[in-house]
This record gives C-alpha cells, sequence and structure tokens, in this order.
C-alpha cells in the first residue's frame, strides 16, 4: 500500500471539510446580518400605519400591524383598540374563522369594554355573511342567528340591536324557506306525510316569515291528497282569516270548491291549536 498516498486523500477530505463549515458560517452570518433587526416603534406610529393600510384595502397589512401595536406595547391605551382593530380588518378580508377568534379572544379579556358591543355585532357579521343558499346545509344560519340574537339579548339598547333583529327576521326566513325547499320535494314525490312534517315546522316555529301563507297552502293540498277533510278545511280557514289577499288563499279555495267543500273552523284541529297558541 502507498502509505503516502493515503495520508494526501485524508489531508485533502479534511480540507473539504473545513472548507465546507467555513462555508456554511458565513451563509449563516450573511443570513443573520440579512434578517431586520427588532426595533420598538413609538405606539401612535404603528396604530397610524397600521390605520392607513386599512383605508388603503390592505387589509392583511393592517391586520399584522394592528397585532404588531398589541405586542409592542401590550399595556397602552392603544393595545385593546388595536386587537379590536385586526379583527375588523381580518373580516374585511373575508377571513372569517381568523376575525371570529380574534373578537372571541377581545370579549374574553375585555368584558366591560365600551367596544365590546361591537365586537359581538362584528362576530354576528361574520357568520351571518356565510349563509348560503336554501340548497345548502345551514349550520352557518343558525350560529349567525345565535350570535344575533346574543347582540339583542345582551345590549338592546345599543345602536346594533336593531340592525341584528332585522337580521335575526331575514335568517328566521332562510330558514323558513329551506323547510319550505325540502316540502316542496316530498309533496312532489307525494310522500305527504313528511310533506306536511315540514310545513308544520314552517308554521310552529317560523311564523312571522313570509313563507307561512304558502306553508298553509300546501297542508291544505297534502292534507285532500291523503283525505283528511277536516284538517284540510280548518287550515283553510285560518289562511282566509289571516291572508285573505294571497294568491295561496285563492289557490286552496279553488282546492276545496272543487271538491264541493268549503273553508270551515274545526274545533280539536291541529292548525286550530297551534294558531291560537301562536296567537
Amino acid at each position: 500500500m502507498n502509505f503516502r498516498l493515503f495520508g494526501q486523500q485524508i489531508d485533502n477530505s479534511y480540507k473539504q471539510a473545513i472548507l465546507a463549515v467555513s462555508l456554511l458560517v458565513s451563509l449563516a452570518a450573511c443570513s443573520s446580518d440579512d434578517r431586520p433587526a427588532y426595533v420598538e416603534r413609538p405606539v401612535e406610529e404603528l396604530y397610524n400605519e397600521a390605520n392607513s393600510a386599512l383605508k388603503a384595502g390592505e387589509n392583511e397589512d393592517a391586520a399584522r400591524l394592528f397585532d404588531e401595536v398589541e405586542r409592542q406595547h401590550p399595556y397602552s391605551v392603544w393595545a385593546s383598540k388595536a386587537q379590536l382593530m385586526a379583527a375588523y380588518a381580518l373580516y374585511s378580508d373575508n377571513k372569517y374563522d381568523d376575525a371570529i377568534s380574534a373578537l372571541d379572544r377581545f370579549i374574553d379579556l375585555h368584558p366591560g369594554n365600551r367596544d365590546t358591543p361591537y365586537a359581538y355585532y362584528l362576530k354576528a357579521l361574520c357568520f351571518y355573511e356565510q349563509i348560503s343558499d336554501v340548497g345548502r346545509d345551514q349550520k352557518m344560519t343558525r350560529d349567525a342567528l345565535s350570535s344575533l340574537r346574543d347582540v339583542v339579548r345582551r345590549f338592546p339598547e345599543s345602536k346594533y340591536a336593531r340592525d341584528a333583529q332585522l337580521k335575526i327576521d331575514l335568517a328566521n326566513d332562510h330558514l323558513a324557506g329551506k323547510q319550505m325547499t325540502i316540502g316542496r320535494f316530498y309533496l312532489n314525490r307525494k310522500e305527504y306525510l313528511a310533506a306536511i312534517n315540514r310545513f308544520r315546522t314552517v308554521i310552529g316555529q317560523y311564523q312571522t316569515t313570509t313563507h307561512v301563507p304558502e306553508a298553509l297552502h300546501r297542508l291544505v293540498e297534502a292534507y285532500l291528497a291523503l283525505g283528511i277533510i277536516d284538517e284540510a278545511q280548518a287550515t283553510a280557514s285560518v289562511l282566509g282569516h289571516n291572508f285573505p289577499g294571497e294568491r295561496w288563499y285563492q289557490d286552496s279555495y279553488a282546492l276545496l270548491t272543487g271538491q264541493d267543500l268549503e273553508p270551515e273552523e274545526k274545533e280539536g284541529s291541529w292548525i286550530s291549536e297551534v294558531w291560537d297558541s301562536i296567537i
């Protein structure tokens, strides 16, 4: 064996290893030098920059800068306001889940803050603006209803309560629409009992919505198809008494008279008991 050659090979490998380590150290140093140094900035400067980004529609940057206000100045009077504004920036950027998390945190940390009613309202909007059409799952509508009711219940005198109540009515109308869609589906398939259950749900749970007149008519239609004459007559009577100008009453009246029947109150009928309890 040529020991001299072998020694040269070891020496070369050692030099290459040293060179590689040196190169890595140099790269790390460069990388460290390139990283911006942390500099604490005045709270007003940070907040104003965040606010300017928000006004310019740069919502992601605004949220990050508002977070930085809280991080650098957690005990300043600006910190809680920055938390709420960061949540608003996320909401404006349609990052609803992140906004809801930020709002929950604000509410937990500042239950008595003057802006807490707005935090509850903004959280409700995050759910409300994600409501989908009646052909899809309505979990988001139910979440929106729950949050909107929170606003009305906790802050009935606030400026947000009125708008929250209007949105509650719209959300209820949406849920009633979902029940009507399913009910019509069953009615078209002649699955009358299943349809009746859906239309009864509209009348029992969503009696202030715009769908009630049609729900009453669809009940008349389903009852007649099943031969439940008394309920059909009683339901048509309630429909005519409460919505005499609706075309749905005209349709129900035509169905009944087509079988030599008339709308008529029936004591003990389902609709008379339910309607009396609603009124």
